[in-house]
């Protein structure tokens, strides 16, 4: 015959038991939006370090700055930290800054999306971005806390430059984007991301207002000075600015979002 505590320690002991599941479940979640993350289903690779892959998913953007050559000049080098292979952004046009001069678009565009991509940046100061459609970037900017620094959704949020794991280290952005909504080719609802940043969620449902840094930077940067955005998809857009930054483990998964919420 049972006694209340042996029930009581009884039913305490399944609750523990069936906790730790959850447990479990919840302290795996953040490999899924860090370092180090695989593909989720449906989702396609776009980087996997090797020259094939980049010759085959991507091509430069051929803005009106553009300056370089195909077949793309990046190179596919050695992984400082886990060994294997890496794609840098290295084509001596960028050499100085010059951003539009080299940068790579994926041939395939897309609309809303999940988005995971490494980054590793092996100098002080090393810059780069990815941009959203080949609009909207989220910068990647060694030393910059700005709102145009490191991991800010440019000029649009603050840079939650903590999460940062720095020089030398591999880095992960996690996103989920909405592109703009458009009625009788008028815009009606502003594109919106939402980004974890090395497993930590930095950005909600940001709203992304305008295309910056000018025709030189993506799609529409030239349009009534960034505010012309267009009803298109694009590309996914990585850029080249001559400094030592690599990339890995880049994978995108098309979305079909009908509400206005990238929250995940």
């Amino acid at each position: 015959m049972k006694t209340p505590f042996a029930h009581f320690f009884l039913q305490a002991a399944l609750a523990v038991s069936q906790l730790f599941p959850l447990l479990s479940q919840d302290k795996a979640e953040p490999a899924r939006v860090d370092v180090g993350a695989k593909p989720i289903e449906g989702a396609e690779v776009i980087i996997d370090g090797s020259r094939a892959m980049l010759d085959e998913k991507w091509i430069y953007w051929e803005g009106p700055r553009f300056a370089s050559t195909m077949p793309i000049k990046w190179q596919i080098v050695e992984d400082p930290i886990d060994g294997g292979t890496c794609v840098m952004t290295d084509d001596p046009v960028a050499k100085g800054g010059k951003y539009g001069t080299a940068d790579i678009v994926t041939k395939k565009p897309y609309r809303d999306f999940r988005l995971h991509i490494e980054f590793l940046i092996m100098n002080p100061r090393g810059n780069s971005g990815v941009y959203l459609q080949n609009r909207y970037e989220i910068q990647i900017f060694d030393g910059d806390k700005t709102k145009h620094g490191m991991g800010a959704v440019i000029n649009e949020s603050e840079s939650p430059y903590h999460a940062y794991h720095g020089i030398g280290k591999w880095n992960a952005y996690d996103l989920v984007f909405r592109a703009a909504r458009f009625t009788d080719g008028k815009m009606t609802e502003k594109p919106l991301v939402t980004m974890y940043f090395n497993g930590k969620k930095v950005h909600t449902n940001q709203v992304i207002n305008k295309v910056w840094g000018g025709p030189n930077s993506g799609v529409d940067g030239g349009n009534d000075d960034g505010f012309g955005i267009t009803d298109s998809a694009q590309g996914l857009k990585l850029q080249c600015e001559g400094h030592d930054v690599r990339y890995r483990n880049a994978w995108i998964q098309e979305l079909d979002l009908e509400a206005a919420d990238t929250d995940f």
